[in-house]
């Protein structure tokens, strides 16, 4: 929703519109603290309680929505971003950890999906809620609205959510004090990711493909990773237990999802792009084509989700990512004369064979762990795919920009001016379809290491075993 506000936010603060890159705080701001929350809240949830870290997640998301709608400057806007990351940053993952928490192991993937399902159509109706509010009221409007969505939604949970013992089966969520997760850990492991999620971000995609300060920001990130490590290596009772190190369905599925970030990504961004320089359409046409996309992943989620529930999570993951991967090599046919009716099918057809995994991924992590753990794991499962989704766009960048220029052919130099530029702007169209198909196949090779990853270690319903 962001991106489409960041206009009128630049605007306001009297930030030329052409100077994109002095606004990058305001996403790697709200992407730093969304990662660095995810393994800190899920194992103080662990120990807390989902609700009350969810209500006060909620609090901090609500406080980041209230400084942005009053800033006027840039760093107010970017401490307001930080706030809702941090806030943010814990209710996707604490949501699935309180479903797999209610429901037991082959009755909870419905639930996931369902979850899912509503976290993903929010993609689609994001972007045009904030282009509707900020046309009818300004930006400022989106984030003020956020305020009554905040109390609405927390009340609604403090009424509603049952203590995990109602729901019947398993353990408290809550640890004794002899097993109490390493706080300080988790709290390495979230700023050592978010170091690495802000190096890998592309403030510049067309000069260079990470951060401008990726060199301290990466050697910032092997730092606190490498404390985490040492107080990994060295506690009696690890942040990431031992049994769970030693889980395949859980690295599964944290391998899967690392891997289906990367192949979401070129969906995300390559195929605008690709649609804007080859199909020769404007922002709002391939705005719409990405929005066949998107509207197909939670429609595949509730799909996983069932599937999860009745066959177990394997089977709906590798077919979820074989989909995907078949439509990718279908991509790498496209051409400029591809029907548009044709490319929405498609597309519509990838977003549905990524839905499909992510109840599936979700529920074998679970699946494979205590409920003392769920809060934890989820927020490592969703990590994942964020790093893969940043890490991808950093590889695109560099990718992209190497092999465009590898395959542009020269001009010739002789003929008229208008003969020139003529061949030129073919030129141009060729290299981009090629390069296009080239990031089109390797992200069809990323679905299929992940459909083998999933059927390797991913267990059948009956065959999966909680931890004890």
């Amino acid at each position: 929703m962001v991106v489409t506000l960041l206009p009128g936010m630049l605007a306001d603060i009297d930030l030329p519109v052409d100077r994109l890159e002095a606004a990058s705080p305001i996403i790697t701001g709200f992407l730093a603290g969304y990662v660095v929350a995810m393994p800190l809240l899920g194992a103080a949830s662990d120990v807390r309680g989902r609700l009350p870290v969810y209500l006060g997640s909620l609090f901090v998301f609500g406080l980041g929505s209230l400084l942005t709608a009053l800033a006027g400057s840039l760093g107010w806007l970017v401490a307001g971003r930080v706030l809702q990351g941090l806030g943010g940053g814990a209710l996707v993952p604490l949501t699935l950890a309180l479903a797999a928490d209610l429901y037991p192991p082959g009755r909870r993937g419905v639930v996931l999906g369902l979850v899912s399902g509503v976290q993903e159509a929010g993609s689609v109706v994001g972007p045009v809620w904030g282009t509707a509010v900020a046309l009818l009221g300004g930006w400022r409007v989106a984030f003020w609205l956020n305020l009554p969505l905040v109390l609405l939604i927390g009340a609604v949970l403090w009424r509603t959510t049952p203590s995990p013992s109602a729901a019947g089966g398993g353990t408290s969520p809550h640890r004794g004090e002899e097993s109490s997760p390493d706080l300080p850990a988790a709290a390495l492991l979230g700023l050592g990711l978010g170091a690495l999620s802000i190096a890998l971000y592309p403030d510049q995609p067309s000069v260079r493909a990470v951060n401008f300060w990726w060199a301290p920001l990466s050697l910032l990130a092997v730092l606190l990773l490498g404390a985490y490590l040492w107080r990994q290596v060295r506690r009696l009772e690890p942040l990431i237990s031992r049994p769970l190190l030693a889980s395949p369905p859980f690295w599964g599925a944290v391998l899967a999802n690392l891997l289906v970030g990367g192949a979401l990504m070129v969906a995300l961004v390559d195929v605008p792009i690709f649609a804007r320089g080859v199909f020769n359409v404007d922002q709002n046409a391939a705005g719409l084509l990405l929005t066949a996309f998107l509207v197909g992943v939670p429609l595949g989620a509730l799909a996983g989700g069932w599937a999860a529930g009745r066959l177990g999570p394997r089977l709906p993951a590798v077919a979820g990512l074989l989909l995907a991967g078949a439509v990718f090599l279908v991509l790498a046919g496209w051409g400029v004369s591809e029907p548009r009716t044709r490319a929405y099918l498609e597309l519509g057809v990838m977003g549905f064979g990524f839905g499909v995994v992510i109840a599936p991924l979700a529920a074998s992590a679970l699946d494979a762990t205590q409920r003392r753990e769920h809060g934890l794991v989820s927020s490592l499962v969703v990590a994942a795919r964020t790093l893969g989704m940043l890490g991808a766009l950093s590889a695109l960048t560099a990718f992209g920009l190497h092999r465009f220029y590898q395959l542009l052919v020269p001009p010739p130099d002789t003929g008229s001016l208008h003969d020139r530029l003529q061949a030129l702007e073919a030129n141009i169209t060729t290299a981009l379809v090629a390069e296009y198909h080239d990031i089109f196949r390797l992200a069809a090779a990323l679905c299929l290491a992940a459909a083998v990853i999933a059927g390797l270690t991913l267990g059948p319903r009956r065959a999966v075993k909680r931890l004890q």
